[in-house]
């Protein structure tokens, strides 16, 4: 099985920037997609944005669609999130997750879960 470490967040002010990473080990197959997902306080874990190994157009969830950019970086194995003019709204657990189908908006479709990272925006 796939093992995601993510790493990056911590405290950042309003407005700033933050970028996410996602280091993927012991993959084996080649097709795959990798996703971000956010956990707010209190409320369930939400799709944020996706991206395929197969050089497919990355997605976002519409909201966050400006704010954030889904990037990899192959040979590192690794995913990034970057998160711009953050918002008190973006405080959360983000999770990267991996799946061998197509990508989707759905927790479960994800075989693979890092442990989650912890960002906290503040004013």
């Amino acid at each position: 099985q796939v093992h995601l470490a993510e790493s990056g967040g911590g405290l950042v002010r309003v407005g700033g920037r933050l970028t996410l990473s996602c280091v993927a080990s012991g993959r084996t197959s080649r097709s795959y997609a990798v996703a971000w997902f956010r956990q707010a306080p209190g409320k369930q874990r939400e799709f944020v944005a996706a991206i395929t190994w197969r050089g497919g157009a990355p997605y976002y969830r519409d909201p966050v669609q400006g704010r954030f950019t889904i990037s990899r970086d192959d040979p590192k194995n690794t995913v990034y999130l970057q998160i711009d003019d953050l918002e008190p709204a973006d405080t959360g657990d983000y999770y990267c997750a991996e799946t061998s189908g197509p990508a989707t908006m759905s927790t479960r479709d994800y075989d693979s879960w890092g442990q989650g990272i912890k960002v906290t925006v503040s004013l």
